[in-house]
């Protein structure tokens, strides 16, 4: 008898185990502000129109000469994964953090050149850098800070961000590292 107790809880620990491998583990806990802004395509697109959907979130800028080039091509990298896995449903919106240059046209062609498919992959701009440097650092806890005297090249963090359908941040992932990519994927192909 005492034999068919422990196999039985062995049976309930490991599925137990396995029922906690489904969740994802916050890194964050932090809510999307109210956004309004302006895509590749001179449409419009808000936190409003992401509610109830998973979405990923970055921050970039086509003229950086650092790592915004690994970022995109990374995130790229999430896209397919993602499209591999038949999982459509996942946005992804990358803001621009230099407005003034990235316009639609710009933004349209940057993601041209790194391959992104715009069918669930939406480009920002249209607000001023104040307005995405508070969104950035208030809501994702990501630092943007303008660009040194005499550079042209703006200061930001790499991250990630992974939102819930209810519009909270609840993970960031390092946009740099591809191990942290294949987590993400990970991540998402447990909330599906």
């Amino acid at each position: 008898m005492k034999k068919y107790l422990h196999i039985g809880l062995l049976v309930c620990i490991a599925f137990i185990l396995s029922a906690c491998s489904d969740d994802i583990e916050p890194t964050m806990e932090s809510t999307v502000a109210d956004f309004e802004f302006t895509t590749q395509d001179e449409d419009t697109l808000s936190n409003k129109d992401l509610e109830g959907k998973w979405w990923v979130a970055d921050f970039i800028f086509t003229n950086c000469e650092t790592v915004c080039i690994p970022m995109t091509t990374n995130m790229v990298t999430v896209q397919e994964k993602l499209d591999e896995e038949g999982i459509d449903d996942v946005e992804i919106v990358s803001f621009s953090i230099e407005p003034d240059r990235d316009t639609p046209e710009v933004l349209t062609e940057y993601a041209d050149d790194y391959g992104a498919d715009l069918s669930n992959w939406t480009f920002l701009t249209g607000y001023d850098f104040e307005t995405i440097q508070e969104l950035s650092i208030k809501s994702f806890k990501n630092m943007v800070e303008d660009a040194p005297e005499g550079d042209d090249q703006i200061m930001h963090g790499t991250y990630f961000f992974l939102v819930n359908p209810e519009g909270e941040i609840i993970k960031n992932y390092v946009g740099t590292d591809s191990d942290d990519i294949d987590l993400l994927v990970e991540d998402i192909k447990n909330v599906h």
